[in-house]
C-alpha cells in the first residue's frame, strides 16, 4: 500500500495536468497554446529524467529508505508551486521539479518491489502496484469534473485548487512512508548485516509459521559502500550488452507509446470531437479503467505463463491495435465515445506491458547497481519517447489534420510492435 499510493498519487496528478490542458489555454492569466501545453508537459518528463538519473545514483549509495522521503518532498513542494504559476515560464519550471521528484521516485520503488517481494509473485504484484497508477487516474478525472465545471467553481481558480489539493494528499504519504523497511538486500551488500538481520525478523514476525532456513544454499558476498560509476557502465555496455538492449528497446517504446497518447488525449477530445474541456474527466475514467484492469486480470500470466511470451504479447498487440483505431480516427468513422472505447482496449494490453518494462529492467541487473540501471533506462526511455512525444503530437494535432495524427500514430505502433 505505501508502494502502490505513490503511483495513485503520480495518476492523480498526471491525469489533473492532462484534463487541465484546456482551462489552461482558457486561463487569463496563462493563455496556453497547444505548444506551450506539450513544451510544459515535456518540462515535465525532462525533470523526471534528470530526477531518475541523480536520486537513481544516490539511492545506490545511501539507501532507498532514505530517498523515499527526499523525492516525495521534492515532489510535494513543486507541486504545490505550480498552482502559484503566472506564466508559461514559471508553471513549466515547476513542472520540472515535480517531474524530477516523481522520477526519483520510480527508481525508488520499482529496486524496492524486487528487493521485498518474492519472485514466484512477483510479476502479479509489480503490474498492479505500478498499475495503480490509474487509480490516481480516475480520482483525478472525477476531480478534473468539480475542479472545472463553472458552476461550482471559478476553472481559473479550479486548476490551481487542483494542484494543492494533490500536495496535500502528497503529505499524507510522506507519513506512510513511516512504514517501508529499508531493503534488507541493500544493508547486507553495504556491510550493514546486522541492520538487515533485524529488518527479516521484523518481517517474518508478521508471520506463523515459516519453513526452515538452515538448509538452504548459501552465498559469498563482497560488501562495499560505492559501486564505481566505471563498473556500472561496463556492466551495462560491455558484460550485459544484450539485456542493455532489450532493456532500452521495451523502455523507449512504452514511453513514447504513453506519453504521445496520453499527454494529449484532451487535446484529441477538444480539438477533434469538439468535447467541452469540463468534459474530458468522463471520458478520462473508462481509460483509466482499462489501464488498471489489464495488470489485474493478465498479470498473473506473467508469472505463470513466463515474462518473455507476455511481454511479446501485450507489446505486439498493443501496437496492432493502436495502428487500427488510427486509420479508423482518420476515416472520421469514430466519435468520442467509441474512440474512448478504442483506448480502453488498447491500454487493457499496453498497461500490462509498459509495467512488465520496468519488472524486466529491475530483474535482470545486479543488486548493487539495480536503482541506478532502472534510472538509466527509465531516463534514457523518457528522454527519448517521453520528451520527444507530446512535443511532436502537439504539433501534429495543431495542424488540425487527422492524417497528420495518423501518421504519429502509426510511428507509436511500430515502436510497439518492434519493441515486442
Amino acid at each position: 500500500l505505501a508502494l502502490g499510493i505513490t503511483w495513485i498519487l503520480d495518476g492523480l496528478e498526471v491525469t489533473l495536468a492532462g484534463a487541465l490542458s484546456g482551462a489552461l489555454k482558457d486561463s487569463p492569466a496563462l493563455q496556453f497554446t497547444n505548444f506551450d501545453v506539450g513544451f510544459s508537459n515535456s518540462a515535465y518528463l525532462a525533470g523526471a529524467v534528470l530526477g531518475a538519473l541523480g536520486f537513481g545514483w544516490l539511492k545506490d549509495r545511501i539507501g532507498r529508505k532514505k530517498l523515499f522521503f527526499i523525492t516525495l518532498a521534492l515532489y510535494l513542494t513543486a507541486t504545490a508551486a505550480t498552482a502559484l504559476s503566472w506564466g508559461v515560464a514559471s508553471y513549466a519550471l515547476f513542472r520540472f521539479l515535480t517531474g524530477a521528484g516523481i522520477g526519483g521516485e520510480y527508481a525508488a520503488i520499482n529496486s524496492t518491489i524486487q528487493e521485498l517481494i518474492p519472485a514466484r509473485v512477483r510479476g502479479w504484484r509489480d503490474l498492479v502496484i505500478n498499475g495503480s497508477f490509474w487509480i490516481g487516474a480516475a480520482m483525478g478525472a472525477l476531480g478534473s469534473l468539480v475542479l472545472l465545471d463553472p458552476a461550482v467553481i471559478d476553472p481559473e481558480r479550479g486548476w490551481r485548487l487542483a494542484f494543492l489539493i494533490v500536495a496535500s494528499l502528497a503529505l499524507v504519504i510522506f507519513f506512510m512512508r513511516l512504514w517501508i523497511p529499508e531493503s534488507p538486500r541493500w544493508l547486507m551488500t553495504h556491510g550493514r548485516a546486522e541492520e538487515a538481520r533485524r529488518v527479516i525478523e521484523g518481517i517474518e514476525a508478521r508471520f506463523d509459521a515459516l519453513a526452515p532456513a538452515h538448509d538452504l544454499p548459501r552465498v559469498r558476498l563482497r560488501t562495499r559502500r560505492v559501486t564505481p560509476l566505471r563498473e556500472v557502465a561496463q556492466t551495462l555496455f560491455q558484460r550485459h550488452r544484450q539485456r542493455t538492449l532489450v532493456g532500452l528497446s521495451l523502455m523507449v517504446a512504452q514511453a513514447f507509446f504513453y506519453n504521445a497518447i496520453f499527454f494529449t488525449y484532451a487535446l484529441i477530445l477538444t480539438d477533434f470531437y469538439g468535447v467541452p474541456s469540463g468534459r474530458v474527466g468522463w471520458y478520462i475514467l473508462p481509460f483509466a479503467a482499462g489501464n488498471f484492469l489489464g495488470p489485474v486480470l493478465i498479470g498473473r500470466l506473467f508469472d505463470t505463463k513466463g515474462r518473455r511470451v507476455m511481454i511479446a504479447f501485450t507489446y505486439i498487440v498493443s501496437g496492432v491495435l493502436l495502428a487500427v483505431t488510427g486509420y479508423l480516427f482518420a476515416r472520421d468513422l469514430i466519435d468520442a465515445e467509441t474512440q474512448t472505447i478504442c483506448w480502453m482496449i488498447i491500454f487493457f494490453f499496453a498497461s500490462s506491458a509498459a509495467s512488465s518494462a520496468y519488472l524486466t529492467v529491475s530483474e535482470i541487473f545486479p543488486l548493487e547497481i539495480r536503482a541506478l540501471a532502472i534510472a538509466f533506462f527509465y531516463a534514457v526511455g523518457t528522454g527519448i519517447g517521453g520528451i520527444v512525444a507530446p512535443w511532436l503530437f502537439g504539433v501534429l494535432i495543431d495542424t488540425g489534420s487527422r492524417v497528420s495524427v495518423f501518421g504519429g500514430y502509426l510511428l507509436v505502433a511500430a515502436l510497439m510492435i518492434a519493441g515486442g
